[in-house]
């Protein structure tokens, strides 16, 4: 089974700060409005009907030409996205960093209640976004099953998708997500491929920046080789650098986009 999914953060008006996370590095997901609506336009041109959601996922009934909208952290402007989504009749996947709900600059409970009532999924992306792969076991698993138990009780209804924090994914990261109850695990791997550990579904997403063009935003959701295998490429590069780095990887990366 194959999947398109695009994964984007945030999508704003005025200051970067206002939705979301404010590192240096969360700034290059920042997408503003009229680059946002660009893409969206540009998809409903090249894409091969709706995006999919999770449900479909799991039961296998998408088709290879399948692609699905990811919206990762919980930022605040996860409603007005919604809402944007909504009246084209779309659905897409909101995962929520559990810890953050409520804070400045991210959704409340009334706000993920909201896009839930929209059709749109809701998600885990853990409770205090860590590096999950430096965790023990257990402490693993409970990022997963708290956050997951934080937003059913939200919602009144089982909570099986996810997503991988920091694209800081392994085989023991899914494999705790399928102990938690997982069902369906995003990751930031640019691969179309849908895999499985321990019952889980691995989907693959290509993370979009702010300034990413709409053409190549709309190659992606179309499914194009080309397109995906750059991506691929660029992905492995860095995948080394970060293994090279190891645990100083995120310092040495937001001091270096903090200079820029």
């Amino acid at each position: 089974m194959k999947l398109s999914t695009l994964m984007y953060h945030d999508v704003i008006r005025g200051p970067t700060d206002a939705s979301g996370r404010s590192t240096p590095g969360a700034h290059r997901y920042k997408l503003d409005w009229p680059t946002f609506l660009e893409h969206l336009d540009r998809f409903a041109d090249h894409a091969t009907g709706a995006p999919v959601l999770a449900e479909d996922v799991i039961r296998g009934t998408v088709p290879d030409a399948a692609w699905a909208l990811t919206f990762d952290d919980g930022g605040a402007s996860g409603v007005e996205i919604a809402d944007e989504l909504y009246r084209r009749r779309w659905r897409a996947h909101f995962l929520v960093t559990t810890g953050r709900i409520g804070t400045t600059g991210f959704l409340d409970p009334e706000g993920i209640r909201t896009i839930a009532s929209q059709g749109h999924m809701i998600g885990t992306h853990s409770v205090s976004h860590p590096n999950l792969r430096l965790l023990p076991w257990a402490a693993m698993v409970d990022e997963w099953r708290a956050s997951a138990a934080v937003l059913s009780d939200l919602l009144d209804g089982p909570v099986t998708t996810g997503s991988v924090p920091g694209g800081w994914y392994s085989g023991q990261v899914g494999r705790a997500a399928a102990a938690a109850g997982l069902r369906l695990l995003f990751t930031s791997e640019p691969v179309r491929t849908i895999t499985q550990v321990d019952g889980c579904l691995i989907a693959g997403r290509h993370a979009l920046r702010r300034n990413e063009s709409t053409a190549r935003a709309a190659a992606l959701a179309g499914g194009s080789p080309v397109a995906w295998g750059r991506g691929r490429a660029a992905w492995r590069a860095r995948a080394v650098t970060k293994e090279l780095a190891g645990t100083t990887y995120e310092s040495i990366r937001t001091a270096w986009l903090g200079r820029r």
